[in-house]
């Protein structure tokens, strides 16, 4: 899975934030349970001490006797605490940090390998990415219907959504590309983001944008205008899916035409699945884009053509 340096220290600090939290939570029940019973201070205390003391008697000659010792101390003063707690009407476990995650105590591994509340952190911070240029929530395959398409066109529409389906529940980052056309209003933004609904939840990392805002912020980036989490070129060049919407919207001159060549051509070479949606026809692609592009948008990406009116304007 392909997560982006930013993504991956975003989610580092998110569950650095959670032990300092679990920490803070920690140490306020601890004073507050310390106030209305002063004696746990003491019990606190010796439970310290007993655990110098093991240390210690590693060195000595008789170590296993006298860790044996303290071992039993430790337990009686667990349990006077407990019951101690229990008396003032506190749980058992009030003087014991309580995790997010227990299974990885909010680290994010549990023995070295990546925990689930990790791997979950990842798929909420993509999800977020993508949420702030469009509205993810609203686009999954269950709510694109085909109802407004006129004749065969709905039925067109219906096999593409099902296709689009399948591509999504068998994504690998070198699955085919897919390049979605079509009218205004046609769903093929929607299909793009029921795609990646599915590919994110599947924990696989995917960059979404209009043409338009993608290659502006790589110029800004380009000339050191980039800001915090804007779209970088080695995120688009490396993400496991990359989505381009609205192909032909984008502000066109040298720069933005090379960097569409470099992008397609180089994940064609790492072998990334991209997905590029447009209102252009091959006609349309032809004339405004030179024979690389399109040459590499004809043959390397599978068609997919909705047809019909304006859905939007009719609902």
């Amino acid at each position: 899975m392909s997560y982006s340096r930013d993504v991956y220290q975003t989610a580092l600090n998110m569950l650095r934030r959670r032990r300092d939290e679990d920490e803070a939570e920690l140490q306020r029940r601890t004073n507050d349970a310390m106030s209305r019973l002063p004696q746990l201070e003491e019990i606190q205390r010796k439970l310290q001490r007993i655990g110098l003391n093991v240390s210690r008697a590693v060195f000595d000659g008789n170590a296993e006797q006298k860790i044996e010792e303290l071992k039993n101390e430790s337990l009686r003063l667990q349990k006077e605490k407990r019951a101690l707690l229990k008396s003032a009407g506190l749980d058992e476990d009030e003087l014991s940090e309580r995790y997010f995650c227990p299974a990885c105590r909010d680290t994010g591994y549990v023995n070295g390998e990546m925990c689930v509340c990790h791997t979950e952190l990842l798929k909420e911070i993509t999800r977020e990415a993508v949420r702030r240029n469009a509205p993810l929530d609203e686009c999954t395959f269950e709510t694109f219907k085909t109802e407004y398409y006129p004749g065969e066109a709905a039925e067109k529409a219906q096999k593409i959504a099902e296709s689009c389906r399948r591509y999504a529940a068998q994504f690998t980052p070198s699955s085919p590309n897919l390049l979605i056309m079509g009218g205004t209003g046609l769903g093929k933004t929607h299909l793009s983001l029921a795609i990646a609904n599915i590919v994110i939840s599947r924990g696989y990392s995917v960059i979404y944008g209009t043409s338009q805002n993608i290659f502006s912020q790589l110029q800004d980036e380009k000339f050191a205008r980039a800001q915090s989490g804007a779209v970088t070129e080695r995120g688009v060049l490396e993400t496991d899916l990359l989505i381009i919407d609205d192909l032909g919207t984008e502000y066109k001159n040298q720069f933005t035409a090379a960097m569409l060549y470099n992008t397609i051509n180089t994940r064609l070479l790492k072998r990334r699945a991209t997905i590029i949606s447009t209102n252009f026809t091959f006609d349309d692609l032809e004339r405004d884009y030179d024979q690389r592009i399109t040459s590499r948008l004809t043959g390397e990406y599978s068609p997919l053509v909705l047809e019909g009116g304006d859905i939007r304007s009719i609902r």
